[in-house]
């Protein structure tokens, strides 16, 4: 037989104080109770909504996006930007306006804008990769140079130089980020902006004396002077 506490034992148990104090808060609040549960059950219900979703945008980018591959791979751009309705193949401009927001929307702006600037359209190009979420590492260096050499293409020397030497220090290693430093002092040149050429020079030389574009860099350095 299960012993009943006194009523000094009832009156002083923590756990049994802390209940009762537990359920006079429900009696007194159990519409806020409620409506407070309700709502978070609709926040976890939406997340994982928005999370399905999300996975099911995802899953369908990716495999329109292969089928965008072939014509990119194919040098066919114009193409690859923009689709075939006949043969109901969507394009890169499609993907990027319908999933841009899923790692293979992203992935289409940078190849719309290779494809744009293999076409010459300098201006649109520049509209797709300034909104290219470059991946972390070596994967984003090409993409950042890509972003660099539109930009030296239009003239825009100056940004270009700060754009090739942000893919420099992207991931430092001993190819890319000496190759990239020397794009920006070539850029820096074609903007005329001599100082600036020879700091990335120096870097080079300094740092990655043994790298592949050393013997360019003191070909450069050598010009340089000359304008000092």
């Amino acid at each position: 037989m299960a012993k009943r506490l006194t009523k000094d034992q009832l009156e002083t148990d923590p756990l049994l104080t802390s209940y009762y104090i537990f359920v006079g808060f429900l009696k007194r609040n159990l519409t806020a109770v409620i409506a407070g549960s309700v709502a978070v059950l609709l926040i976890i219900g939406g997340g994982i909504f928005y999370f399905l979703h999300t996975q099911a945008q995802e899953q369908e980018a990716q495999e329109l996006l292969v089928q965008t591959e072939q014509a990119f791979q194919m040098g066919e751009y114009e193409l690859a930007l923009q689709g075939d309705d006949a043969q109901l193949r969507v394009g890169l401009i499609d993907i990027i306006n319908d999933y841009g927001r899923t790692s293979a929307g992203n992935l289409a702006r940078y190849y719309a804008a290779v494809a744009e600037s293999e076409l010459g359209n300098y201006e649109q190009a520049l509209e797709y990769i300034r909104r290219f979420d470059p991946p972390e590492g070596i994967l984003g260096v090409g993409p950042i140079a890509m972003h660099a050499v539109i930009l030296a293409n239009l003239g825009q020397y100056e940004q270009a130089a700060d754009t090739f030497e942000k893919a420099a220090e992207w991931d430092e290693n001993d190819s890319t980020t000496p190759q990239n430093l020397l794009n920006a002092a070539e850029a820096s040149i074609e903007a005329e902006n001599y100082s600036r050429a020879l700091t990335y020079i120096n870097r080079i030389l300094q740092k990655y004396e043994d790298a592949e574009v050393a013997d360019r860099a003191r070909r450069l350095e050598g010009m340089l002077v000359t304008y000092q």
